[in-house]
């Protein structure tokens, strides 16, 4: 049973479009405002919001909004309903993220149908997009039916890297898009001194280099490999056809792509303000949650402390001293080089 979470300020739409979706056999959640809708998407991740646009305390751009900001969030299928009809108000929801806009009054029907579809299509890309390289045909047959592009995985190039390899370089244009099949890719930028700052991590299952693609522009930062690793290439041709087939596809998979552009501004504030510390902590916790998904007690961070102070921002030196404090406070143990982290909860305490 799908749950549906209902942001809705007026109490008797709020109980009857409740009551309409509870007979369609959905379980409801129900919030008088933007700012309990948030906690409760928080607490129990809906599989779709439905949401009014005008609402005290917080407005229904000012939900998608922060949605937007959380990652296991970003994904959630998002239905405007509001009495608003400009043209102005239904782009800049759309622009924001939002799937569908249903206008008020509307009909059981017409939401019901909204909120099927939505839902259905929601399953169906991300089944797609969880098998990776695979499901990326499976999306455009979805989007395209016959015509849809032969396999991208078949007749593709697959290039094997070795360690600290380079994939692209900043300031290039972009020709393809990438797809990580074996390995482990770190994105970086380098100040005139030469200075490392690691913008982003990629593993396994991994696509990167779309950023440049989809703002059609030249790339941001530079790719490199961290160990030995395996990537498909996909043409640029094949992502466009991708992207411009079906909007609503398009607006998905960009959130399923794209980094969240507020992670990249945290991530800087911190390496501006937090102490060494603190740095050192989100670092590890960084790692941790990329390359650690079921939180194993006994995975080791296998990565260098080139790249560990490069990710952090800070020098070599102070990280393997920070390290080795944490290491004496028995937050963490090293082994074989290997970093296991023995106290998760402090560290985390220490990274938040």
């Amino acid at each position: 049973m799908a749950t549906i979470l209902l942001i809705e300020d007026n109490a008797d739409v709020r109980e009857n479009t409740a009551e309409i979706l509870e007979l369609a056999n959905y379980k409801v959640l129900t919030a008088p405002d933007g700012k309990v809708g948030v906690q409760l998407a928080e607490e129990h991740l809906p599989d779709l919001i439905v949401c009014d646009l005008a609402m005290p305390v917080l407005d229904g751009y000012g939900v998608l909004h922060m949605l937007n900001k959380k990652n296991n969030m970003r994904q959630i299928p998002f239905i405007f309903l509001t009495a608003k009809t400009e043209r102005s108000d239904i782009r800049k929801g759309m622009d924001m993220g939002a799937d569908d806009y249903i206008t008020k009054p509307f009909n059981p029907t017409e939401l019901l149908n909204s909120v099927e579809s939505r839902l259905r299509k929601a399953a169906s890309i991300k089944e797609v997009i969880s098998n990776g390289l695979n499901g990326v045909d499976s999306l455009l047959k979805m989007v395209s039916g016959d015509q849809a592009i032969n396999s991208l995985k078949e007749g593709r190039n697959i290039n094997k890297y070795k360690k600290k390899q380079s994939i692209y370089q900043e300031g290039n244009h972009p020709s393809c898009l990438f797809y990580v099949i074996r390995g482990k890719v770190k994105t970086f930028k380098r100040n005139e001194d030469g200075k490392e700052l690691i913008t982003g991590l990629y593993n396994e299952d991994d696509f990167l280099g779309y950023s440049a693609l989809l703002e059609a522009s030249t790339y941001k930062d530079s790719a490199e490999t961290m160990e030995e690793s395996e990537l498909a290439i996909i043409p640029r041709k094949d992502f466009e056809d991708l992207t411009n087939i079906n909007t609503q596809v398009m607006q998905r998979f960009i959130r399923l792509l794209a980094n969240n552009v507020a992670e990249r501004e945290t991530q800087l504030l911190g390496i501006a303000y937090n102490s060494l510390r603190k740095k050192v902590a989100e670092a590890l916790t960084t790692v941790i949650k990329k390359y650690n998904p079921s939180s194993s007690d006994k995975f080791g961070i296998d990565i260098s402390r080139e790249n560990l102070a490069a990710l952090a921002g800070v020098a070599k030196e102070s990280l393997i001293r920070t390290v080795g404090d944490f290491r004496d406070e028995k937050l963490i143990d090293i082994r074989e080089g290997c970093i296991y982290i023995t106290n998760a909860k402090k560290l985390a305490e220490l990274s938040n």
